[in-house]
């Protein structure tokens, strides 16, 4: 295992002048393989470039100035590389790196040297202090998305968006495969693009190590991955092993408990009445793994006896019962303050119970090397464990409450009480003056005892059996009426979406009612001309340019029917798909002032009418205006004939271009013939010659 343990020597992560160096240890397989300063960017990159399992640290506002900067943080290291903050100990209460070290027998050599507590902070890793800090939770996020920017383009923008968007679309397609091979539980959310996808997310419900797939990026695509964060910061001991613990107990109708642990530090004291002996057996196990159970009067209680015999542990018991002056002198004296009578007489038999063992502690613990766990010594002591026994077996098979009864510690202590087997099993070894006989007599008392806490386990079991069955019909019926409940608002929100749905289709019916009766209303304004009028005026659609989507807009307000006069205000962005459209809606005639050559040729050849507003006069209420019948029937008539002299000019012209047009292929065609007999009069005249040489040669 590779440990980095690391300790600040200068800077500060909240500095914005002096970056933070720090002092960095690196340990594998038990020795220091390297030391050296860094700054926090070469410390990041040495950890992705050699992975190690623990990043260890003694403070971790060494590393980040808030809970931003820490998730910041740890999301650059690899998911296999964990956070441990050696100085928060198994019950998460802060301590200091000399009491971390001095509990794994561990001596800081100087804690102002950098480099020396580095060192120490990555030997308490690897033998199990500190606990782990846990910023994700166990989902991850995972966005595919496009490394590119697509622009404002030009002839090849298409063509260029969709390679980046399939790029995208190909590798969530890959990604989601690796996620279905892994058999991993995930959310696909994508945002569609010309060709492909703009961008993927994938919400994967796993850890950051389970992931199959590398953060990365390529010419068109990256790959971002980033693990769901906590709401708070959890920190896991690393330690899972339970703190050995001495406990004191005084029975009665009121229960006292004291917890102690191998430092003499008080851990719990309690008092309470109405609680059963499983109960209190559940308080003592959560607390931690009781070594010693303790009791203020020389013959131990039946009561406490079973506890102890619940954890196999070793029982002490004072020469003679304590009084009452006694027992509150032992506790001053430790300056632990207590409750009651029953807190004060628990409190002072597990008090005297580690005073018993304190000094072995301190003699025994000179012959341990350093770095092994002083907690586990101090039980090995206890169950009776040689020193040797504890380097050479104990400590590395995790052998520590195993394999030694009470019986044993009970004949070496010589004063401490013990149950009425282990009595038996020393007068009976006194008795029989063996080796041998002292064994058997242990293992009988200790089958005894196992044989009484079955009994009690089985009873347990049963009582248990029965809870279960009767919260497996109360869970079975919460299910039943939660899935009715479910099945009813599954029904309500089905509804709900079909009312948005109807709500959302009348609301786009009425705003289509209200345009078309908008254009109604239009219409019957244009067309509501009374005899008077109609004789003197006529009806003129007003566009503002004459475009083929002005052409559009007037056709969706009020129609463009067979025999509209239409008035474009403007005529220079007029086109040919502009003309087409009014040829095609058979208008009667355009009114313009345009001196457009193009249009008015354009318009004779679809045989429109351009009348000129000169000509004319239109009177322009919004997008409607009206002519004087007589001015506009007189310039119509005008146009009629010069659109005739216009038409016979044209068709004149055509049949001049069809006469020159034949005259010149005729030309053409008395040309090529003229070539053909000029080369064939060659062709005689040389066949000739050639006849006449062959008579000269023969004469």
């Amino acid at each position: 295992m590779k440990i980095f343990g690391i300790d600040i020597i200068g800077g500060s992560v909240r500095s914005r002048t002096r970056k933070p160096v720090f002092a960095l240890t690196v340990r594998d397989a038990g020795e220091i393989k390297d030391t050296a300063e860094v700054s926090l960017y070469r410390l990041i990159r040495r950890i992705n470039a050699e992975q190690p399992d623990i990043l260890a640290v003694d403070s971790l506002q060494e590393i980040s100035q808030n809970v931003q900067d820490l998730v910041a943080f740890m999301q650059m290291l690899p998911p296999a590389t964990k956070v441990v903050l050696v100085t928060r100990g198994m019950h998460q209460e802060p301590e200091s790196l000399q009491q971390v070290a001095a509990r794994y027998n561990i001596r800081l050599q100087n804690k102002l040297d950098p480099y020396s507590e580095s060192k120490t902070i990555a030997h308490v890793a690897e033998l199990g202090a500190g606990s782990e800090v846990i910023v994700f939770d166990d989902t991850c996020g995972i966005t595919v998305s496009r490394n590119r920017s697509l622009g404002k383009g030009g002839w090849s923008q298409n063509r260029y968006a969709r390679k980046v968007n399939g790029a995208v679309l190909v590798k969530s397609r890959e990604i989601e495969s690796r996620l279905k091979e892994k058999g991993l539980r995930f959310e696909k959310t994508e945002y569609a693009g010309f060709g492909g996808m703009k961008r993927v997310h994938f919400h994967v419900f796993a850890g950051r190590k389970q992931i199959p797939v590398q953060a990365g990026r390529s010419m068109d695509y990256q790959v971002r991955i980033a693990a769901g964060r906590l709401d708070k910061i959890r920190f896991v001991s690393q330690n899972t092993r339970k703190k050995h613990v001495i406990v004191g107990i005084d029975p009665g109708t009121t229960v006292g408990i004291a917890v102690l642990d191998m430092e003499g530090n008080l851990l719990k004291l309690k008092s309470a009445r109405r609680m059963s002996l499983s109960d209190w057996t559940q308080e003592i196990a959560d607390i931690g793994n009781p070594v010693v159970v303790a009791s203020d009067v020389a013959q131990m209680p039946m009561s406490v006896e079973k506890i102890r015999r619940a954890f196999n542990a070793v029982p002490y018991t004072p020469k003679v019962s304590k009084t009452q002056d006694d027992k509150a002198a032992l506790c001053n004296a430790y300056g632990l303050p207590y409750g009651n009578d029953h807190e004060r007489d628990s409190l002072s038999a597990a008090l005297d119970a580690y005073k018993f063992y304190r000094q072995k502690f301190q003699i025994i613990e000179k012959r341990i090397p350093a770095g092994y766990d002083l907690d586990i010594v101090r039980a090995g002591i206890i169950r009776g464990y040689s020193p040797e026994q504890i380097i050479s077996d104990l400590i590395p098979s995790a052998r520590a409450s195993a394999n030694v009864t009470a019986s044993q510690v009970s004949g070496e202590n010589g004063h401490a009480g013990s149950s009425v087997s282990s009595i038996s099993s020393v007068s009976d070894a006194d008795s029989l003056g063996s080796a041998s006989a002292l064994r058997t007599a242990q293992l009988e008392g200790m089958v005894k005892d196992l044989r009484n806490h079955i009994d009690d386990i089985r009873k347990e079991l049963r009582d248990k059996e029965a809870e279960i069955k009767t919260l497996k019909k109360q869970l079975s019926a919460e299910r039943t009426e939660r899935f009715e409940k479910r099945k009813e608002n599954q029904t309500i929100a089905e509804r709900d979406n079909q009312i948005i749905s109807v709500k959302k289709l009348l609301r786009k019916q009425e705003r289509e009612n209200r345009r078309l009766q908008r254009k109604i209303k239009r219409l019957k304004e244009f067309n509501d001309f009374n005899e008077d009028d109609a004789a003197r005026y006529i009806p003129v659609k007003v566009l503002s340019a004459l475009t083929k989507e002005e052409l559009k807009e007037m056709d969706d307000e009020l129609g463009i029917r067979e025999g509209d006069i239409i008035y474009p205000v403007r005529t220079d962005g007029w086109g040919n798909a502009a003309v087409s459209y009014l040829s095609d809606s058979l208008v009667r005639a355009v009114i313009a002032d345009s001196k457009d050559m193009r249009l008015m040729y354009a318009l004779r050849d679809e045989r429109i009418p351009l009348i000129a507003v000169s000509e004319v006069f239109v009177t322009v209420r919004g997008r409607t205006g009206t002519v004087k019948r007589e001015h506009f029937e007189e310039a119509l008539a005008r146009w009629t004939a010069e659109q005739e002299i216009y038409e016979r000019e044209k068709n004149r012209e055509m049949l001049f271009s069809i006469f020159r047009e034949y005259k010149n292929q005729r030309v053409v065609e008395a040309r090529n013939v003229e070539k053909v007999r000029a080369k064939n009069r060659e062709k005689q005249i040389k066949k000739w010659e050639d006849e006449v040489e062959g008579e000269d040669d023969e004469l």
